[in-house]
């Protein structure tokens, strides 16, 4: 596995060879192809990488929430708490998700069901999970708006979504999430629709609720400004696959492949000694579905591949202690 050299602790969560695909009517559509990574145990990860990388096809995988047709999932190992999750049946899949392994997803407004108050969508998920009854579920619920922010949550649990602002809908699906207890919150994108004042304190709040759960959190973005103070480690994903992998610190000073940087060139930064254009990457991501990708995927875009990247894929490898990539050019290109 990638992690072997870098902690001797056992994973929460295992995957091995990852595959998904998506049989259309136009064609196969391979989202995710062959990656590999773990999760351990308090540990918080973030996943970047543009729209359409593979971020949140990964982990609605390991939730079991791709639709099958027209997806497919396969892997080599895809193990939470050593339970292999593709052998599981639909019911006990169900028994993990939303309470071991819980996730806020990007938009609140689609992910509450808007003629339901607050109340009853709390109450629901700890129905199914706690066995909870009458004031034991409103006092949860009065607790679990307490510890997000969100003032006067008597009354809030009256309230229909509607009545909310974006801010604090996030707020009420954060402590949904939370709700039972989960070993891995799952955060996709839980920023975007927000100001950006409301963004930094979205994310600080999701890190300091799960490390008082000690649950382990996984925040997939494609956003490098929200992993940088909120994150262990970063998994940067690009047209399926994992193009590298370090500690957020490592990552931030030494970037290794040539999407990394450009990613990281691309961050606005108020700079008053100079006044340069925004860097952007020219080009775009190759269309899994229409494109045969038979060396690196990012080759189209790279200032430093050559006919060697194009005809062979790149194997993910560990360069220094903990810092993995997947580019055949990583030797030469600092030089």
């Amino acid at each position: 596995m990638m992690e072997t050299t870098q902690t001797l602790r056992k994973p929460i969560l295992d995957v091995e060879g990852l595959d998904v695909k998506f049989y259309l009517r136009d064609g196969t559509l391979n989202a995710v192809r062959d990656i590999s990574f773990s999760l351990f145990p308090g540990e918080s990860l973030g996943v970047v990488g543009e729209s359409g990388c593979g971020k949140s096809v990964t982990f609605l995988s390991v939730m079991r929430l791709i639709p099958i047709p027209p997806g497919k999932i396969q892997a080599a190992t895809l193990k939470f708490d050593s339970v292999e999750l593709l052998k599981l049946s639909e019911r006990e899949m169900q028994r993990i998700r939303g309470n071991r392994i819980s996730m806020v997803f990007q938009d609140p407004m689609t992910s509450l069901n808007p003629v339901l108050t607050i109340g009853k969508q709390m109450q629901e998920v700890m129905k199914l999970h706690l066995k909870l009854k009458d004031s034991a579920l409103e006092d949860r619920c009065i607790e679990l708006l307490n510890k997000v922010g969100i003032s006067e949550p008597k009354m809030r649990l009256r309230s229909y979504p509607h009545q909310l602002s974006g801010g604090l809908r996030q707020r009420v699906m954060i402590a949904m999430a939370l709700s039972c207890n989960p070993t891995i919150l799952l955060a996709d994108e839980p920023t975007t629709a927000l100001d950006v004042t409301i963004q930094d304190q979205i994310l600080r709040l999701i890190r300091a609720l799960a490390r008082d759960l000690g649950a382990a959190t996984v925040l997939i973005t494609h956003n490098f400004g929200a992993v940088a103070g909120t994150t262990d480690r970063i998994m940067v994903m690009y047209a399926g696959k994992i193009v590298e992998m370090a500690t957020t610190p490592e990552l931030f000073r030494d970037p290794l492949h040539p999407y990394t940087k450009g990613l990281l060139k691309s961050i606005p930064r108020v700079d008053k000694e100079t006044q340069e254009r925004l860097f952007s990457i020219a080009g775009a991501p190759p269309d899994l579905m229409r494109e045969l990708v038979k060396g690196c995927a990012f080759i189209a875009r790279c200032p430093i591949g050559d006919d060697y990247c194009y005809h062979r894929l790149p194997p993910v490898e560990e360069i220094t202690p903990g810092h993995y990539v997947s580019c055949w050019k990583v030797p030469y290109a600092n030089q």
